[in-house]
């Protein structure tokens, strides 16, 4: 159950490099910057920005939930 199944997009190392990064990105350029870029470059609201950012933290946090339980992340 805690082990990574035999196949599929999570059993190739290229996949798990991938969520890895994805995760990470989203973990620290979410509510950085990407409320940056929207905020300042294409002029959205700032509090809309930094609701999007905050989304993108929680979905990044989840998915690290998900990678570890999966003894993918150690």
């Amino acid at each position: 159950m805690t082990e990574i199944e035999d196949t599929g997009f999570i059993a190739s190392k290229f996949g798990r490099t991938l969520l890895t990064i994805v995760t990470v990105f989203l973990i620290f350029a979410g509510p950085t910057y990407v409320v940056y870029g929207l905020a300042v470059i294409i002029k959205v609201d700032l509090a809309a920005s930094l609701v999007t950012g905050l989304v993108l933290f929680a979905v990044g946090l989840v998915m690290a939930r998900y990678l570890v339980q999966k003894k993918i992340i150690a």
